[in-house]
């Protein structure tokens, strides 16, 4: 990968859209993570305003803390970013007074975690209506388009998505051209829904490289059988999450009415 021809590239794409679409910039959740890190920085870039929000429920401080340093190093890089800070600890435990929490601890541990990025969600598009901003997705070519990493209508919900189309080890590059602080730049990949530090890997029983490795392989044409051991292991996680997360890829069905019955 070029890396520098990259990030020019999307760079000019987000300012030649912004400026199509007669916004004034974008706004970025910021979770202290790799992917947040380096879409704020390429939106940074092009010299537009940028609106960093920080949007706790319950947060691990780890994340908090690599959130607020990347924050900062921003604001002192580029004097179009400013940032603020919602909590949202106290909308969620309110909407769980609301709602039912019977059941299987898994299925409603599952749900609330999504509820959380849903609430995040609300959160940036509040901002971008009120300051004429778009909101930039944070989701790259593994989470989007392999696995299905991601909540819909949650972080799933953007305007323009600037780096789904670089694998986690090519965000990781860009993310070390463009300076993004070493703490964040080491840390586990986390979506920080469930309050604690639980890694990406932990949850999908994968890591992203495998991921990246299952994911060429199944654009191939590969199956299970071609392998064994660990690879066939992950290459079986791989299709399992792209199966069942089918639907987060690809558009909303529409029960089209035949014309002879309008």
């Amino acid at each position: 990968m070029q890396t520098e021809k990259v990030v020019n590239h999307i760079v000019n794409w987000l300012k030649d859209y912004a400026t199509n679409a007669r916004v004034n910039g974008f706004v970025v959740g910021i979770s202290g993570g790799i992917d947040s890190a380096v879409t704020s920085t390429l939106c940074a870039k092009t010299g537009l305003e940028v609106l960093c929000i920080e949007m706790p429920i319950h947060q691990a401080a780890s994340h908090v803390s690599r959130a607020e340093e990347h924050i900062k190093q921003l604001k002192s890089r580029f004097p179009n970013v400013s940032d603020t800070r919602t909590d949202l600890t106290p909308v969620f435990e309110e909407f769980k007074t609301e709602v039912s929490l019977e059941g299987k601890q898994e299925v409603v541990d599952m749900a609330l975690a999504n509820t959380r990025a849903r609430l995040r969600m609300a959160t940036l598009y509040y901002h971008a209506g009120l300051l004429g901003l778009l909101v930039a997705g944070t989701g790259n070519k593994v989470e989007d388009f392999g696995v299905g990493f991601y909540t819909k209508y949650g972080d799933g919900g953007v305007d323009l998505s600037p780096i789904a189309d670089l694998l986690k080890s090519e965000v990781y590059a860009i993310g070390e051209f463009l300076k993004v602080p070493s703490s964040i730049m080491k840390a586990a990949p986390s979506d920080g829904l469930f309050g604690d530090a639980r890694s990406d890997e932990d949850q999908i029983g994968a890591s992203y490289p495998e991921l990246e490795w299952a994911m060429l392989e199944s654009e191939k044409g590969s199956t299970a059988n071609d392998f064994s051991g660990r690879k066939k292991e992950v290459f079986t996680i791989f299709k399992r999450y792209n199966t069942a997360n089918r639907h987060k890829m690809i558009p909303i069905p529409v029960c089209e009415i035949p014309k002879e019955i309008m």
